[in-house]
């Protein structure tokens, strides 16, 4: 029983790691709804005169330029959104076929159709278009084949029924006339090669030529090509030969379409999609693609690219230059996409691939494949390095241990495990070194171990020495010290160093994010990085072809360089055709260049890259201005628009790398400079202004030259307003509008000093007014008696006293009368000296109070002067004055608002009883003064908009009991400052 288990798993063993053998692979994209396709499902695909190419859907057509969709319905004039076909003529038409067999076509950004186009109104009688003839430029007939077996014929300017007037005008009719009738189309498929009016017609079905005859292949390329069932014939009046049986390539299915490409054919079935590469050369293999895919129609554009629709999957496209590269990755015979080393034994012609998961891939002169796992560890065990050993034996280096593997035999032997293996290299007498995580072995010799450093790559200068890289620069060691020392004092050979290479006395250091350094004698000789055209700086693997040429992988591609000039000769990319730009191995055999990349292997003759050089086809999409879209044209006039932006949408017609195209243009008229680069395709002018302009574009693709410029002349036409007429009374409207307003400013000025001077002189009058009415002639009248009564009863010093203060009364009142505003304590200080005054000259008949906010001594408070001592007189003349008894004198002052309340109350006789003792002078006189303080506050009002307030109040007769007196109440303006 366990024997038994034994040979079963030896069995599945041989099964898993022999595999048949696989073709190269290619890369195909899948263009679909995603990208902007019209339908999933695509008929035909049709390239026009200008290079765009169109296909045909259930749901419109959709024009490509590589980059965007431009798709067309029912609303765009189609004459139904069911398009089964597509055919372009040499007028530039593009042909729409439906199946309601009404004509229409695309010219010049429009779609004809019988509703804008009278020479197409033609009567189907439901039968539909199947193929298309064309007449040759010259002529511009076109002739159609409809379902009813009927030729038509358009001539430009009507469309009928053909008048060939025989009744063999049928599809062979046309097809053995293919002088006069050019067919639109590569293949036909017919139910039988019999032409029933072609007697004569031989049918060959075995090809009697070779392939390789030039002459037989003009015929099939210069022929019609018909298909019956899975074969291919070449189709002429005189006969039909087959040269193609899909039964003896392998194909069972019946063959749908057909695409000739150089020396390749191209078969599509309801099954797959097959080719046969170099057929017209003689060879005999067939590479089955796009395995359970309904193909539907094949083209080859005017660049040599693939296009392939489908029914249901859209459309693939093969880049032209895919065809100079083959690809090995995990969907033709390998284990996995990610590739780490590769190698090639020229004795046995076998290739080592080296993987992930420690697979290591052979594959031998006959395209066979075997797997085998050499490290089986967990964790990381990629295949890193296969370096050539003795004779048939390869040593192969993984993540964790060193192999030698027999090229013939194909057995590997366990040489070292080693942890986290770096790198390994063979001196020139064969001694192996592996650089491996913190330590250097020199293998059944020394280790240097313990280090304190990340040791990353080894490259022997010869049997003794070598150099070290490590994490933190670069180092020299040999046999005899067995200890790492630093070359030189070189701060450039401190960075992080991932491979080394000795070449001729020279040691090429490629570090992990600054480039390349080359050394000599110690000493960096040059240095070599993206600044002067490295594809990267960050160097992943450095590769010596033996022959002059340096190989560095990086992460953006590989960059070749010249050994002896030390100059970079190109940089190769998946611009270039390669699966990844992520870049992990090169090797090189006899022109054969393979590059390992984490989406497979890639291969090609090195010297043999497809450059396409030609300048790309650059078109007008549209123009937009203001709200609308104009169709492309080269002549544009509109008129102006107010802040409305002109903007120019173009497009190029590119297939391969549409992204890496470059737009230039020129708005100044002149072709050699000016040109602003950009990568938009639209190119904005906002509030462009009236004039005529010349806007130039041009574009260049990947590696190409810039292309012939497209140039528009824009014409924007002025509006009325902007014309010189216009433009010079809007002028003389405008200056006469300014000097109105300028004669208006000065009639304003001038009428606000009038009034400020009439405010002045009123102001001056209320001062004077004020000034006259502050003291009261009798004041001074009684002042001067008093004084003389106390010279005669000899009080000469309370004379001079009284005479004093009167007179330092009498200077401080001249003095604030000159000011606008004085602070409330000097209004105090007065009041309190006038006061003090009165006191003495009425005998000390009455007393006085000043009660003040404690909130008003936070503030210095600025008030008109003068303002309260008329009212502080009228109290004690008119109602203390006549009094028989003391009396008492209030005088309040609070803040309210930003306004000073002042209150002035007395106990004297009252306001009424006053008014009925005073003659009519004083009448006069107190009404003069108490209507001076009213038209003061209303002038203060109109300066600065405070509104002050006098009320006087009757006491005995205003409800205060039976309080007698007078209670006068003003609201001031103020200026408060802190």
């Amino acid at each position: 029983m366990p024997s038994f288990r034994y040979i079963l798993l030896w069995m599945l063993a041989c099964f898993c790691v022999l595999t048949e053998a696989r073709s190269q692979g290619l890369m195909i994209r899948n263009y679909n709804v995603k990208d902007g396709l019209a339908n999933a499902t695509v008929y035909a695909a049709e390239q026009d005169k200008n290079g765009f190419i169109w296909f045909a859907t259930p749901t419109g057509v959709s024009k490509f330029d590589g980059k965007r969709f431009r798709n067309y319905s029912k609303k765009d004039g189609l004459t139904d959104n069911d398009v089964v076909k597509l055919a372009a003529d040499s007028r530039g038409r593009v042909w729409f076929f439906t199946l309601n067999g009404k004509p229409s076509f695309y010219l010049n950004s429009v779609i004809h159709n019988e509703d804008n186009d009278s020479s197409l109104t033609f009567n189907s009688r439901s039968h539909y278009l199947q193929y298309a003839f064309d007449g040759g430029p010259k002529s511009g007939y076109i002739w159609f084949l409809n379902s009813n077996n009927r030729i038509l014929q358009y001539t430009g300017k009507q469309f009928t029924y053909d008048k060939l007037g025989n009744s063999g005008s049928d599809i062979y009719f046309l097809l053995k006339n293919d002088s006069i009738f050019k067919p639109l189309q590569t293949s036909y498929v017919l139910e039988t090669l019999k032409d029933p009016n072609n007697a004569n017609q031989r049918i060959i079905t075995v090809c009697p030529y070779p392939l390789e005859d030039p002459a037989f292949q003009e015929r099939i390329k210069s022929h019609a090509i018909t298909i019956l069932r899975n074969t291919l014939y070449s189709f002429t009046k005189k006969d039909a030969i087959c040269f193609f049986n899909g039964a003896e390539w392998g194909i069972r299915e019946d063959i749908s379409n057909i695409c000739i490409d150089n020396d390749n054919l191209w078969v599509g079935t309801q099954r797959a999609l097959y080719l046969v590469k170099n057929f017209f050369k003689g060879e005999k293999k067939v590479t089955r693609l796009l395995e359970n895919h309904y193909i539907t129609s094949l083209l080859k554009d005017r660049d040599g690219n693939i296009w392939i629709t489908t029914f249901g999957d859209g459309v693939y496209y093969i880049p032209y230059k895919n065809f100079y590269f083959s690809y090995l990755d995990n969907t033709n015979g390998l284990y996995s996409h990610s590739i780490f080393s590769i190698f090639k034994d020229k004795k046995t012609d076998l290739l080592l691939i080296g993987q992930n998961a420690g697979i290591l891939n052979t594959i031998d002169a006959k395209g066979s494949i075997r797997q085998f796992t050499l490290d089986t560890t967990s964790g990381r065990n990629s295949v890193l390095q296969i370096l050539p050993d003795k004779e048939n034996s390869v040593l192969i280096a993984t993540d964790n241990a060193l192999f030698q593997f027999n090229t013939q035999s194909q057995k590997s032997k366990l040489l070292k495990s080693v942890k986290m293996l770096k790198d390994v290299d063979i001196s020139p007498a064969g001694k192996i070194r592996i650089a491996a995580k913190n330590q250097v072995i020199a293998l059944d010799d020394y280790a240097i171990s313990d280090l304190d450093m990340l040791v990353t790559s080894i490259a022997s200068v010869d049997d003794s020495t070598y150099f070290v890289g490590t994490n933190n620069g670069l180092y020299f060691c040999s046999d005899n010290s067995k200890q790492l020392m630093r070359p030189g004092d070189n701060t450039h050979l401190k960075q992080s160093i991932k491979d080394l290479k000795w070449i001729n006395g020279y040691l090429w250091i490629g570090t992990s994010d600054q480039g390349i350094y080359v050394m000599h004698h110690d000493s960096v000789v040059k240095h070599l990085s993206t600044a002067i055209g490295l594809a990267s700086d960050i160097c992943q693997q450095l590769y010596y072809d033996g022959v002059g040429q340096l190989y560095v992988a990086t992460n953006k591609g590989v960059s070749v360089i010249d050994v002896n000039k030390q100059e970079i000769v190109r940089n190769i990319t998946s611009n270039d055709g390669l699966m990844s730009d992520d870049i992990r191995g090169v090797f090189y055999d006899d022109g054969l260049l393979y590059i390992a990349t984490s989406n497979g292997l890639c291969y090609f003759k090195g010297n043999n890259l497809p450059v396409d050089s030609v300048p790309p086809v650059i078109y007008l999409s549209n123009i937009r201005y203001g709200d609308s879209t104009f169709l492309p044209s080269k002549d544009f006039v509109y008129l102006y628009q107010r802040k409305s932006s002109f903007e120019a949408e173009f497009g190029t017609i590119v297939f391969d790398l549409p992204d890496q195209v470059e737009y230039q243009y020129n708005f100044s008229g002149d072709s050699t400079t000016g040109w602003v680069t950009t990568m938009s395709n639209i190119i904005p002018f906002p509030d462009l202004q009236p004039g005529t302009y010349k806007l130039m574009v041009r574009a260049r693709k990947y590696k190409s030259d810039w292309s012939q410029p497209l140039s528009v002349n824009i014409n924007i036409l002025p509006r009325w307003y902007q014309q010189w007429w216009a433009r010079g009374i809007l002028l003389l409207l405008g200056l006469l509008l300014i000097l109105f307003i300028l004669r208006y400013i000065v009639r304003r000025i001038k009428q606000s000093e009038k009034r400020k001077t009439e405010y002045n002189r009123r102001i001056a009058e209320l001062e004077a007014k004020a000034l006259t009415n502050q003291m009261n002639p009798h004041f001074i009248f009684n002042s001067l008696n008093s004084v003389q009564h106390l010279i005669l009863e000899k009080e000469e010093k309370q004379a001079l006293n009284f005479l004093a203060d009167f007179a330092t009364l009498m200077r401080q009142m001249l003095n604030n009368s000159r000011k606008s505003y004085i602070s409330l304590e000097e209004e105090i200080a007065f009041l309190t000296r006038y006061l003090e005054l009165e006191k003495i000259r009425f005998a000390h008949s009455f007393t006085y109070k000043f009660i003040m906010e404690d909130k008003l001594k936070d503030y210095t408070i600025y008030i008109p002067p003068m303002i309260i001592q008329p009212i502080v007189e009228n109290a004690i003349k008119h109602g203390l004055a006549p009094k028989n008894s003391s009396g008492y004198l209030e005088i309040r002052l609070e803040m309210i608002d930003d306004l000073l309340y002042c209150s002035v109350d007395d106990d004297g006789i009252g306001w009424d009883k006053s008014n009925a003792l005073k003659s009519n002078r004083l009448v006069k006189h107190e009404s003069t003064a108490l209507s001076v303080i009213k038209e003061r506050l209303q002038i203060i009002k109109s300066f600065n908009g405070s509104v002050g307030k006098l009320e006087i109040i009757d006491k005995f007769k205003s409800g205060f009991g039976n309080k007698e007196g007078t209670l006068v109440e003003i609201l001031i303006p103020i200026v408060k400052m802190l």
